[in-house]
């Protein structure tokens, strides 16, 4: 009975793969994680953008959003897309790791669209969101944020599924 038991337990060096459980190995449970490390910084960076951007176009909305709507409601997308990114790239697994690619590449459309429309058409920009001017009231972090959160994502991506 001991040595069933021992031979059910995977030594830590093996890499498995090989057992009728094992769907992948090991390590692959630690490289289809996005949440630690620097990971965890990259989450709470969204989520600091999720609640302000949800705030910020809550307020503008309710209190005048008669002024620039489309600017307005631009906010309130953004809001959105940075709730969706938060909470799929705290979630691990395959189906949440495509919802936080979508998310993020949503987001850097959205700023580079939003960006070079408040620049040159200004005109139905009158009051500035999230992604104006390519987040120059964030400090430029909405640009870079998507950039960072696509290489974070390229580097824990899925392993491949087996055969």
């Amino acid at each position: 009975m001991e040595e069933a038991k021992k031979d059910m337990t995977p030594a830590p060096q093996e890499t498995g793969g090989a057992g009728a459980n094992s769907g992948s190995s090991p390590e692959a449970p630690a490289k289809d994680t996005r949440n630690t490390g620097p990971g965890r910084l990259l989450i709470a960076v969204y989520a600091v953008f999720a609640l302000s951007a949800t705030a910020r176009a809550g307020y503008q909305i309710l209190t005048k959003f008669s002024e620039a709507p489309l600017a307005y409601l631009l906010s309130a997308f953004a809001a959105v897309v940075y709730i969706v990114a938060t909470v799929s790239l705290a979630k691990a697994g395959r189906t949440w790791f495509t919802v936080s690619v979508t998310a993020v590449l949503v987001e850097l459309v959205g700023v580079l669209v939003v960006g070079a429309l408040s620049l040159f058409d200004a005109v139905n920009f009158p009051h500035e969101t999230v992604w104006s001017l390519f987040g120059r009231g964030y400090g430029f972090i909405p640009l870079l944020l998507p950039i960072l959160g696509l290489v974070w994502l390229y580097r824990r991506r899925p392993a491949p599924r087996s055969a």
